[in-house]
């Protein structure tokens, strides 16, 4: 049976692992689907692509879960939510 951990540490452990995920998907050498033919590709590009802006969309969000106030961390990010919604004209 596991010890239940805090809401906190589980964020950071998730963060921790979808940032190792990412460091991966980033590092990893990418295939020349041009000079290979498609039946020998072992994945789409554009699937590993959708794969690292899904890792960047979770890291976002735990993120701005982390920070308690649905706000992303500016030193990440360069922008707040409410400064992105304001310049679109909207409200927070």
């Amino acid at each position: 049976m596991s010890t239940p951990i805090s809401d906190s540490a589980f964020l950071h452990v998730l963060e921790l692992n979808v940032r190792t995920e990412l460091t991966l998907a980033q590092t990893s050498p990418p295939e020349d689907a041009a000079s290979i033919p498609i039946e020998e590709w072992l994945s789409d590009p554009a699937d590993a692509q959708r794969y690292e802006a899904g890792l960047r969309s979770l890291l976002g969000a735990v993120g701005a879960l982390e920070d308690g106030s649905g706000r992303h961390r500016r030193a990440q990010y360069g922008i707040t939510k409410d400064e992105l919604i304001s310049r679109r004209g909207g409200s927070p």
